[in-house]
């Protein structure tokens, strides 16, 4: 398959970034990065998680940042929530942030019930009384995703057969209800995901369900990132979430090394070199994260942030 001629990338950081923070960060530098990030270029932020503090304390203040944000044209602000009352939240604060309902499927039993304390049964209750509420609310349902859709730390590898499974649950609902969802997202929570791994399940995707199209949340705790998302590529894959600095990971996942989010610099880096378009201003982005690594006050794992842009030296070995 040829490659994309461009991608769409969704920033991440402000919320999967924070989330796994353990210091507080003031809420002013949380509003300076994603004001930074909205002048870059970026079309998708996610800026908050509206979940109880006691669980993740940096989002004690998530009303307070989506309030004080400044929102720039032509940028979508978004957050996510897993119960009723982060729903409600949500809602409150609908002038300034795209809210929208998703179907959330779980490859995995065991972390469904880490994550969100939920046996299967329960999820699946729960799914169907959220979409009776996202009806209810107007609030139109255009998003699903599979969570730990490669592997996971409590229960090991992910077959084909059991991700297949989970998009086939989303398509029954998808057509029980008549839902405008036309792609599903695959989220590599805990690293498990491999090139190989990555071109098996997008394949047997595009096969079994060519009426979806894919996207990407990679996690890099075990370097696999960037390979993983050029992989994707070669597959025809154009949509990824991506965090700034490589901020990030799942706070659940019992990870002992380093858990952030795909950086989004050094992806922006790739695509371009390659000729894809980002629609990305890099040398901004940079410069976001080298911010952000200032804000949580330790080093962070992406790596253009650190050797730059190559377009900036050319242009200087040419003078």
């Amino acid at each position: 398959m040829a490659l994309p001629k461009s991608v769409v990338i969704s920033e991440e950081g402000p919320r999967e970034g924070f989330q796994i923070e353990k210091q507080l960060i003031p809420t002013d530098k949380k509003v300076a990065l994603i004001d930074a990030l909205s002048g870059t270029g970026l079309k998708y932020i996610q800026t908050v998680s509206f979940v109880s503090p006691n669980r993740v304390p940096n989002m004690v203040d998530a009303d307070e940042v989506v309030s004080r944000i400044a929102l720039r044209p032509g940028v979508e602000y978004s957050a996510i929530w897993f119960n009723e009352m982060g729903l409600q939240r949500a809602v409150a604060l609908r002038d300034r942030l795209t809210v929208v309902g998703k179907l959330r499927g779980y490859a995995s039993d065991a972390f469904l019930e880490k994550n969100l304390n939920r046996k299967p049964g329960e999820h699946r209750a729960h799914t169907l009384n959220e979409i009776s509420r996202y009806k209810e609310l107007g609030i139109p349902i255009t998003e699903a995703s599979v969570t730990a859709a490669f592997g996971c730390n409590f229960s090991g590898d992910v077959p084909v057969a059991r991700l297949l499974s989970e998009i086939a649950a989303i398509k029954a609902l998808v057509e029980e209800y008549d839902l405008p969802i036309e792609s599903v997202s695959l989220a590599d929570t805990m690293a498990w995901a491999t090139p190989a791994g990555i071109r098996t399940a997008i394949g047997a995707i595009q096969d079994r369900f060519p009426e979806f199209g894919i996207s990407l949340h990679l996690h890099d705790t075990r370097g696999m990132a960037i390979a993983n998302a050029y992989a994707a590529l070669e597959m025809g894959i154009r949509h990824f979430d991506a965090a700034v600095g490589g901020l990030g990971g799942c706070p659940f996942a019992a990870h002992k090394g380093a858990a952030g989010n795909i950086c989004t610099e050094d992806l922006v880096f790739m695509c371009h070199e390659m000729g894809i378009e980002t629609g990305i201003d890099l040398d901004a982005l940079i410069e976001c994260g080298q911010f952000a690594e200032d804000v949580v006050g330790h080093p962070l794992p992406g790596a253009v942030k650190q050797g730059g842009s190559l377009t900036r030296l050319r242009q200087m070995l040419a003078k």
